[in-house]
């Protein structure tokens, strides 16, 4: 495949506990007048908060299948790498801790029998809130057989996770509980970029929540980003959990698609995010337009 492309790589995040979810691929069709199916034209990418461009060299031809060393900046080894991202922030991401992949050092690919092929990576990682940047080590299983399947990830990054936000956590839980009124946003970012101080929590959760949706559908011939929180809704709860309802914009960079997802998740301090129930929504158009990149 002939691909001429410079990935602006999202480095997003959010998300604690372990990957819990119910997926229902069938949903019926979604009230699209409550979750507007278009992007804003003319979103800057480079504009939303916590995101920098991590440049992936143009080749000739993609060999997506090589084996042994890998260039770091190559469309295998960066694939490989953003799906580390997506684990990391499904098992430690919070409203207040996100975690972005700043480069890859070095990577290697090998296929495994009958299992799939296997890419061990040297990458740095970015805790985006606090601005910290350590060194993590990586392995990841994309398996093999006519179902997809998700990948499977193994990471060491125990510097990057002695990063402390319990305190922080604790304080926005209780505010967000304690609220009198349920909270909402929509177009997180607008068509301009911009995001509200008050509503990054929420963009925030958003992000979390996402990488549940491309850490599942990650392959080694995809490669997303998240693109918009189109709505997000708090929804009424008698436990001790947020529960809340999102509409997601997801750029698949490969094949340029934004996909709609409709999500269903719970945050808490103890528990992390844990995504209940993920649907994929119906296009509206074929091709539509991705966020604009600087």
């Amino acid at each position: 495949m002939s691909l001429r492309l410079i990935v602006v790589l999202a480095v997003l995040t959010g998300a604690t506990g372990s990957p819990s979810m119910t997926i229902r691929p069938g949903a019926d069709p979604v009230d699209m007048t409550a979750h507007p199916n278009s992007v804003p034209e003319a979103v800057e990418e480079t504009e939303i908060h916590g995101q920098q461009e991590v440049p992936v060299e143009e080749e000739a031809e993609e060999d997506v299948m090589a084996t042994g060393e890998l260039k770091p900046n190559h469309y295998p080894a960066q694939r490989a790498a953003k799906v580390v991202q997506h684990y990391l922030n499904t098992r430690y991401g919070s409203p207040v801790r996100l975690f972005g992949l700043h480069n890859v050092n070095s990577g290697n690919a090998e296929d495994v029998a009958d299992s799939g092929r296997k890419y061990q990576l040297e990458i740095s990682v970015q805790e985006i809130i606090s601005n910290t940047t350590e060194k993590c080590s990586a392995e990841v299983l994309f398996p093999r057989g006519e179902e997809q399947r998700s990948p499977t990830v193994q990471a060491s990054c125990e510097e990057l996770l002695k990063v402390n936000t319990t305190a922080q956590e604790e304080a926005l839980f209780q505010k967000y509980k304690m609220n009198q009124s349920l909270l909402s946003a929509q177009n997180l970012p607008d068509s301009y970029g911009h995001i509200a101080p008050d509503n990054k929590p929420l963009w925030h959760l958003g992000i979390v929540a996402s990488s549940f949706v491309m850490l599942k559908e990650s392959t080694e011939n995809t490669l997303y980003n998240m693109a918009q929180v189109a709505n997000i809704t708090q929804l009424a709860t008698e436990n001790e959990q947020l529960k809340f309802d999102c509409h997601i914009l997801l750029h698949e960079m490969v094949s340029q698609e934004i996909i709609h997802w409709k999500l269903q998740f719970t945050w808490s301090p103890p528990e992390g995010v844990k995504v209940l129930q993920m649907d994929q929504l119906p296009h509206c158009h074929h091709h539509e337009q991705p966020p604009k990149a600087n």
